[in-house]
């Protein structure tokens, strides 16, 4: 599976998933599929919906819900080393290392889920 990686606001390296806002005139995959390209360098087709997660954070003083849609992609062409510069690296890892690796509880579940749907 592969993972972009970026820094948190203490520096530290976090792995997690592509994501990013769905832009006007998208729809939730088309906005999936354009972000991870941006974000991995890699061009891909959606395999299966995964699902949401919501979740609450405070950002420059301001209380964020934010809602994410994932979707189980096969990558079809490009290259992680054709990363934006938002991230700081993308690899690819072995199905069973990578929702370990993810920061972040509900990434780690969407790519527990992935992984089975794979299996």
């Amino acid at each position: 599976m592969a993972l972009a990686a970026r820094r948190t606001r203490r520096g530290e390296l976090a792995w997690g998933l592509a994501k990013g806002a769905i832009e006007p005139g998208e729809d939730a995959a088309s906005a999936a599929l354009r972000e991870a390209h941006e974000e991995t360098g890699l061009e891909a087709e959606i395999e299966a919906d995964l699902g949401d997660i919501r979740y609450l954070y405070t950002w420059e003083g301001v209380r964020v819900h934010k809602t994410v849609h994932f979707f189980l992609m096969r990558a079809t062409g490009g290259s992680v080393s054709f990363h934006d510069r938002e991230m700081e690296d993308v690899r690819w890892f072995p199905l069973e290392e990578a929702p370990d690796l993810a920061a972040y509880r509900g990434e780690r579940e969407m790519l527990e889920r992935a992984a089975e749907l794979l299996r």
